[in-house]
């Protein structure tokens, strides 16, 4: 692989290969000695432009595990706050020797922008792109469904005839749209609810089933798994729903739609929670939730990913 920008174009194989060389590096972490020389004397840089907790540490975690040299990089007192362009921030990269460039940017597409400008020889992967992709998180949220459903038994296996409800601010949300595209590459049927005023524009010309009741798509889709997304209050400019109270009651996974799902069904979370909003803290607790395991994961998928971009000869994907 040369560059990781999205799931869209991702073939099933080239999922399947991070998913399972994910488990390889998960093995690696339950010893003693948790880091690997795979990445001895590269460079990786943690580019963000947005802020961000879970993403950057797991990423920054991941990179040193594999003993890369990692440089943090935030547009927050730097030369971006005075108007650097992104291209004289890449060839600055460049002349510093990075390998790897990890990219958080509020505008959808810079990942690309980097990829194909020639600014730069390193290896591009996008951390999350305004409202496009977030290539990383559905893969750690499809690493995590594999471990959860198939046990022992995950390797090698992908998710068809997998039942996935997503829930929330689609509209602002790139995980869904990343997701959306691995799950159903991987063989899952996916269902997205929302207030008509939070579906993604073109919604009902993807494959994916839109529906605007959480209870109907509980009743009717029976979910394997039900993602629970968070408001992103910070992108909206405008009133998507009357109130809060109104949106928990409506589409929120509160304690009695916790006792609909059916036997064996998840509960997931990209993080962070708005507790009593978009899930209460019933639901966000349960043996049924996957949240913390979806963080430990996301270590194990970026070492993954950063191995198979940066270690040997790297190909166009």
């Amino acid at each position: 692989m040369r560059h990781l920008l999205d799931t869209r174009t991702l073939t099933k194989d080239q999922a399947l290969l991070i998913l399972d060389t994910a488990e390889e590096m998960a093995a690696t972490q339950q010893r003693e000695m948790k880091k690997l020389p795979t990445l001895r004397g590269k460079t990786v840089v943690n580019l963000f432009f947005e802020d961000s907790t879970r993403t950057r540490i797991s990423f920054e975690a991941a990179a040193k595990r594999l003993s890369a040299d990692v440089i943090n990089f935030t547009a927050k007192g730097s030369s971006v706050s005075k108007g650097e362009s992104l291209k004289d921030t890449a060839q600055t990269l460049q002349a510093i020797g990075a390998d790897g460039v990890i990219i958080r940017h509020p505008a959808s597409g810079a990942p690309h922008r980097l990829a194909s400008s020639g600014w730069i020889d390193a290896g591009v992967m996008n951390a999350g792109d305004g409202t496009h992709e977030h290539p990383t998180q559905a893969l750690l949220d499809a690493f995590t469904m594999r471990r959860r459903l198939y046990g022992e038994a995950s390797r090698g296996r992908d998710l068809d005839g997998v039942s996935v409800v997503i829930v929330g601010d689609l509209a602002h949300s790139r995980v869904a749209r990343s997701n959306l595209w691995l799950l159903t590459t991987l063989g899952a049927h996916v269902s997205f609810v929302a207030p008509e005023t939070l579906q993604p524009y073109g919604a009902r010309t993807w494959p994916v089933t839109v529906r605007h009741s959480l209870d109907e798509a509980l009743r009717e889709d029976q979910p394997d798994i039900v993602m629970m997304l968070r408001i992103q209050t910070e992108r909206m400019h405008a009133a998507f729903f009357p109130n809060e109270r109104e949106y928990a009651r409506n589409w929120g996974l509160d304690d009695a739609r916790l006792t609909q799902l059916t036997e064996g069904a998840l509960i997931m979370h990209p993080g962070p929670m708005n507790r009593g909003l978009e899930i209460s803290s019933a639901a966000a607790d349960s043996p049924r939730s996957t949240v913390l395991d979806q963080v430990s994961n996301g270590v194990s998928v970026r070492m993954a990913a950063l191995y198979l971009l940066l270690s040997g000869d790297r190909e166009a994907a």
